[in-house]
């Protein structure tokens, strides 16, 4: 049965009769977020953003796509952004507020949800006004400090941390020989040589913070890593933790903790940690700090052993996560998760050509022209020419072979997505590189 043909294909084809046309790729990017295929709705927005860099209407954009794709660092960039320019539009306010209320901080959300609602009544958003207790049905004061309605009675959890037992490895993971051998000395080799570490008095446990840019492969790592030692592995996002109610956030960080610890050994995996555990010194609400202080209580190990519990956390912006959390017997080992390397970036090519008809690939030459590319970009290369080869096989009637040719318009039309994330890191690598916790990204970019 032949695929069905793609809704947007005239869309499209207009687009690349005339590429500069910035309505029709507003108007893609709209028409394919409406479908549910964000992540090629984000390349549009990229690719508008890149033409128009001022345009806060192409960055709100972006920054909704990101938080529909779970990205709420990458949306919060942009959106801190957006509210310190001149006469920001009041929806990048409302967003803002989405933001802060998932990062548990209400009266951060309060404040800039009222400051959207004086640009502008029309972006009132009926949902999250009830979430903050902000509208014509309530009186001002009913929320403060993250006492959000303090009339009504905060209801139980429905917090439920579910366990996996991972099939991925370290032999399905391209590339990353280093941060592999890193993860090993301080994870893998406690539990495969228990005496070995047990002579020296060395415990087996103890906390990873990965940093890189997205799409690099951090999660997928972290899962490798339980696979490669049959351990269980619980993989916890900011929604699984935060929650409106005072005092509830804390209660369900401490659940995962004591679930890991009856379930040794286990991987812990905390992505987007800096949502979770920010800097004090930023923070206004002291709900937020006493989330902090829980974390580290609870990587402390101080009322229960952390023996056998092994954490892994990532994030996009280690500039942002409390330095308390690289104490020793924490998050003592910062480990850089660069794009991959060539050797990588052909693997991964092969692994999502794999079952695709193609003839006589040489992935070689695509790999060479790819520096920089993250996995992610280097999907988004079969994907988008897999798209052109169907548009191809369509008119023809009958199934084409994706070539190198194909592959190789695609590499032409696509830029690395880690570049904006290498223009932030460099500053902090340069200038705010205490204890050498960059040195990593100055190595990278050949400035060490």
């Amino acid at each position: 049965m032949p695929p069905a043909p793609d809704p947007l294909a005239g869309l499209r084809e207009a687009l690349r009769l005339s590429p500069d046309n910035l309505p029709l790729r507003l108007h893609l990017a709209q028409s394919l977020s409406e479908l549910g295929r964000h992540a090629e709705a984000e390349l549009e927005l990229r690719e508008a953003l890149a033409a128009n860099p001022q345009s806060a209407e192409i960055k709100l954009r972006l920054a909704t796509n990101y938080l529909r794709q779970e990205k709420a660092s990458q949306a919060m960039v942009i959106v801190e952004d957006l509210v310190e320019q001149r006469d920001p539009p009041a929806a990048a306010y409302v967003l803002y507020a989405r933001l802060l209320l998932r990062e548990g901080d209400v009266p951060g959300a309060v404040a800039q949800y009222k400051l959207g609602l004086e640009i502008d009544e029309a972006v009132a958003d009926a949902d999250l006004g009830e979430q903050l207790g902000v509208g014509p049905d309530h009186e001002d004061g009913e929320v403060f400090e993250g006492r959000v309605r303090a009339s009504q009675e905060s209801g139980g959890s429905d917090f439920d941390p579910e366990i996996e037992r991972p099939a991925t490895t370290f032999a399905d993971v391209g590339g990353m020989s280093e941060v592999k051998e890193e993860i090993g000395i301080k994870i893998l080799y406690p539990l495969q040589h228990p005496e070995m570490y047990e002579a020296y008095g060395k415990s087996i446990g103890g906390g990873i913070l990965m940093y890189g840019p997205p799409g690099c492969g951090k999660t997928y790592l972290a899962r490798a890593t339980a696979g490669e030692i049959g351990a269980g592995f619980i993989s916890v996002g900011i929604s699984d933790v935060l929650e409106m109610w005072t005092g509830q956030s804390e209660r369900n960080l401490h659940e995962l903790f004591a679930y890991a610890r009856q379930n040794t050994p286990c991987v812990l995996f905390f992505d987007e940690v800096d949502a979770l555990g920010g800097r004090r010194s930023d923070m206004n609400s002291g709900s937020g700090r006493q989330l902090i202080n829980q974390f580290l209580a609870e990587m402390d190990g101080v009322e229960f052993s952390n023996e056998g519990v092994l954490v892994l956390a990532a994030t996009n912006a280690p500039w942002h996560v409390d330095p308390a959390f690289r104490r020793p017997g924490r998050f003592d080992q910062v480990l850089f998760v660069p794009p991959p390397d060539a050797a990588a970036r052909a693997e991964v090519l092969d692994i999502h050509l794999r079952g695709k008809p193609q003839e006589s690939i040489d992935l070689q030459p695509l790999a060479k022209r790819t520096e920089g590319f993250s996995g992610a970009d280097m999907k988004a290369i079969v994907d988008m020419t897999i798209e052109a080869k169907l548009r191809e096989a369509m008119k023809a009637g009958q199934r084409l072979p994706i070539t190198n040719k194909d592959l190789m318009a695609a590499v032409k039309k696509m830029k690395p997505t880690t570049r904006e994330w290498f223009s932030t890191a460099r500053n902090y690598a340069l200038y705010s590189n205490q204890g050498g916790v960059y040195d990593a990204v100055l190595k990278y970019l050949k400035l060490q």
